[in-house]
């Protein structure tokens, strides 16, 4: 059995106090072993979302851990953790998160540039060749379609090689045909790179794809389904 990639040991996330007080997160605790397909669902408000931020070390718990490939989230500095995240963890979010002023390929080797490292031009261009927006790199984000778009940001999410992919309903604003297209690029790099994945959706066909399917209401843990092995 492979390694875990991902430790959540008692995760709770409390917004406000007294009357206000709202738990988005109770009390979670879950392993994912490296190179698993893992989706979450449950309803809007369940903590879907807060969960995925907070593994993607963009939040802070009120109380648990979190350790990503043996490290622990909660060490780290400000300075440290943002290096650990762009080299550790790729983020995919549904309304792409691009920047309007630059181009494809200067979003897509963004992370890379932050972290003062030079981009391999051929690496590069292999990932927008396999992503489909090879003719595009000049182009900015508002001269894309919302699939061209989601395609740049997982390029940009996947060309470090992270540890762990980490999309947050990635086919949330595109049509049924786009969903279709994100998803198979999203399972196919999984499959090539053997890369962690952890989806949000609110699809059911969609979380059906993973291997393993975690629901969670109400800021808890309700169910957790292998689907496949």
């Amino acid at each position: 059995m492979k390694d875990p990639i991902l430790q959540v040991r008692d995760l709770c996330k409390v917004y406000g106090a007294g009357g206000s007080r709202v738990a988005a997160l109770d009390h979670v605790s879950l392993t994912v072993r490296r190179g698993e397909f893992v989706s979450i669902v449950g309803p809007s408000g369940s903590g879907k979302s807060t969960l995925l931020h907070i593994l993607g070390g963009v939040d802070k718990p009120t109380a648990g851990q979190v350790l990503v490939d043996g490290v622990d989230l909660s060490t780290l500095d400000e300075t440290r953790l943002a290096v650990f995240r762009r080299r550790q963890i790729g983020l995919v979010y549904q309304f792409y998160n691009l920047i309007p002023v630059l181009t494809v390929a200067e979003n897509l080797t963004l992370p890379l540039l932050l972290d003062h490292r030079r981009p391999d031009a051929a690496q590069v261009r292999s990932l927008a060749v396999e992503l489909g927006i090879a003719d595009r790199m000049d182009a900015l984000p508002g001269q894309l379609s919302g699939g061209q778009q989601q395609r740049v940001s997982i390029g940009r999410a996947l060309l470090t090689r992270p540890a762990l992919v980490l999309a947050d309903e990635p086919t949330g604003n595109l049509d049924r045909k786009n969903s279709a297209a994100i998803v198979e690029l999203l399972k196919g790099f999984h499959r090539k790179y053997a890369q962690t994945l952890i989806l949000i959706t609110h699809d059911p066909e969609i979380a059906l794809q993973a291997g393993r399917v975690l629901s969670l209401e109400d800021g808890r843990i309700v169910k957790d389904e292998v689907i496949r092995p």
